[in-house]
């Protein structure tokens, strides 16, 4: 197979998480009594971590004078509901237990809160991935490529062999900054339109095109 080591986001590639974050930012803006978040505006604002989140549904930004407090309130709730409408994406159940068979290690790496996406990666992929790495206080997250070397480095893997894949530009960056190619999946929070102008070179639209991609055929 064209690669032994598979790293992969998790929110809109792995697992379809957008209803549990939008209700669990509706849940904080309601509380703030502000505008609560459509799906469209959820997908935008996803893949650069839990606080850029945030500060793109208030006003003001990080400025807003309770960012802390809903940004708290979002997080609680959502660490307590964050597998209520969760769900892996057809296929990548099958394709997971495919890779583990053939020998491939595979890795979760994501700009979620650590705690979540160590929850979601025991709750769903326990004995098909081996690591999971989500955003902890003083590590750069994606794009910067410490989290993805992080695990590269606990899987023992070589560069050359290792893929990133991914829903969204963060990734295409993230794989550039690790120096490892990267695969794009157009069923999670970015149109292939928006994959391809962000410098996407590999892309698939199903799990199928996905296997093929990851297996050289």
């Amino acid at each position: 197979m064209k690669y032994d080591t598979i790293i992969f986001d998790l929110d809109g590639t792995l697992l379809d998480t957008l209803d549990d974050l939008r209700d669990a930012v509706n849940h904080a803006l309601r509380d703030f009594g502000l505008p609560e978040a459509t799906p469209e505006q959820m997908r935008a604002r996803l893949g650069y971590g839990s606080g850029h989140l945030i500060a793109e549904s208030v006003p003001g930004g990080r400025d807003y004078e309770h960012y802390q407090e809903l940004f708290d309130d979002y997080l609680a709730f959502y660490e307590a509901h964050s597998r209520v409408k969760t769900a892996p994406y057809p296929g990548i159940m099958e394709l997971l237990g495919e890779l583990k068979a053939a020998g491939a290690r595979c890795a979760i790496v994501s700009n979620k809160p650590h705690t979540a996406a160590a929850a979601l990666a025991e709750e769903f992929f326990r004995g098909v991935v081996e690591a999971a790495v989500g955003e902890k206080s003083g590590v750069r997250r994606k794009p910067a490529p410490d989290t993805v070397l992080a695990a590269m480095a606990e899987l023992g893997a070589e560069s050359a062999r290792t893929v990133y894949v991914g829903d969204s530009e963060v990734d295409i960056d993230t794989a550039a900054a690790a120096h490892i190619d990267c695969i794009s999946v157009t069923w999670g929070f970015r149109t292939r339109e928006q994959l391809i102008a962000s410098g996407a070179t590999a892309l698939a639209d199903d799990v199928p095109e996905l296997r093929r991609a990851i297996f050289g055929g």
